[in-house]
């Protein structure tokens, strides 16, 4: 009963542990022949990557990926493809500092898995959190880096469009913004501000939490299938897995209660190039297939648990004590979230092409 997998037909299957010597990741069934390069995987990578500013854990990682099978250099053009075999890729860990959590080793950390992993296994990895440590997540964005080069003309794409009670003007919305600012945020007003309002919460030792929207172009109608295998079911999955998150939404999501029917349905229109939507209110899917509009998704985000100010707990031994968390933690770990999020949904959306494809010709 391994459930360190994910997919049907594009199946990644991810190993390793916060403190542990490597993490890494096995993908299965990529079709063969795809020009893949380790630099394209390292890339995605890079934007996950831990350090890189003051508002994200100061844990030194190069996240260097290594390709160790499933690929060959193609004889003829020279370029190095993809095999149609098990893909497997692996991330040394350089930075462990576990003598940060030796204080904690037998203290269950409030808003942490430390006492559900104990209940359930009998034993919980105290450094870093192991397996349910969000160094885990390096490993899918390696899978995502693959999988976008499944659907031909997909682009997948993630931003933070609110942090804490903050959220952007969508008015202001600019993809190219995205990459500009710490934040992945696409509006450069609300970007300035995050600034000032998050180094406050850094400096007082507190977290928050954020909303992270992402939004995939190019995907072809027709992906996904009833009833339990509905696109939308499997990539709130996908998305509900990544670690912190608490709420995913599709397309107007929750909003959608507040709607008429009027308003929320998507009306459509004919045009030189067939059927056109007028409104995208459904994110892209209708009845668990997409409908060749943008797939559109956002998910909530809770503020890191790890936080400076005491708080209660437990201890193993069934004594009531406190506990202050030291270590390099996010103080909104909804930030690198971001690259995760297009990993995951790429990784879905090439799972239902191959899927249809197989299914359908």
């Amino acid at each position: 009963m391994s459930h360190n997998t994910f997919g049907h037909m594009f199946r990644v299957t991810t190993f390793g542990e916060s403190h542990g010597v490597a993490i890494g990741c096995v993908v299965d069934g990529c079709p063969p022949l795809i020009p893949l390069d380790v630099t394209e995987i390292q890339a995605d990578l890079d934007r996950r990557r831990p350090g890189q500013s003051r508002f994200t854990t100061q844990r030194q990682e190069a996240d260097a990926v290594k390709i160790l099978s499933g690929v060959m250099v193609h004889p003829e053009t020279g370029v190095q493809v993809t095999t149609g075999t098990p893909i497997a890729l692996l991330i040394e860990n350089t930075d462990q500092r576990s003598k940060d959590y030796s204080d904690i080793k037998d203290k269950f950390r409030p808003g942490h898995a430390d006492f559900t992993y104990e209940a359930k296994y009998g034993l919980r990895d105290y450094r870093g959190g192991g397996r349910s440590s969000a160094r885990e997540t390096a490993t899918r964005v390696a899978a995502g880096a693959i999988a976008r080069k499944i659907v031909p003309g997909m682009t997948v794409r993630a931003a933070l469009v609110q942090m804490g009670p903050h959220k952007i003007d969508r008015g202001n919305w600019d993809w190219d913004e995205v990459a500009r600012n710490p934040f992945f945020c696409p509006d450069k007003d609300k970007a300035a501000f995050f600034e000032s309002y998050l180094d406050g919460i850094r400096k007082s030792g507190s977290s928050i939490g954020a909303v992270i929207e992402v939004v995939a172009d190019g995907v072809p109608a027709g992906l996904g299938a009833p009833i339990y295998a509905k696109l939308d079911g499997d990539l709130a999955a996908a998305l509900m897995s990544i670690n912190a998150v608490k709420g995913v939404e599709i397309g107007d999501g929750f909003g959608a209660a507040e709607l008429s029917g009027e308003d929320n349905a998507d009306e459509m229109r004919m045009t030189n190039h067939g059927p056109s939507f007028l409104s995208n209110h459904a994110g892209g899917i209708l009845g668990g297939i997409s409908t060749g509009q943008p797939v559109v998704a956002r998910f909530a985000v809770k503020p890191t648990s790890s936080i400076l100010s005491p708080r209660k707990t437990v201890d193993r031994n069934g004594a009531d004590t406190d506990i202050l968390t030291k270590g390099r933690h996010d103080p909104c770990v909804g930030i690198r979230a971001v690259p995760v999020a297009e990993a995951m949904a790429a990784c879905v959306l090439a799972d239902h092409f191959i899927r249809h494809r197989g299914q359908v010709g």
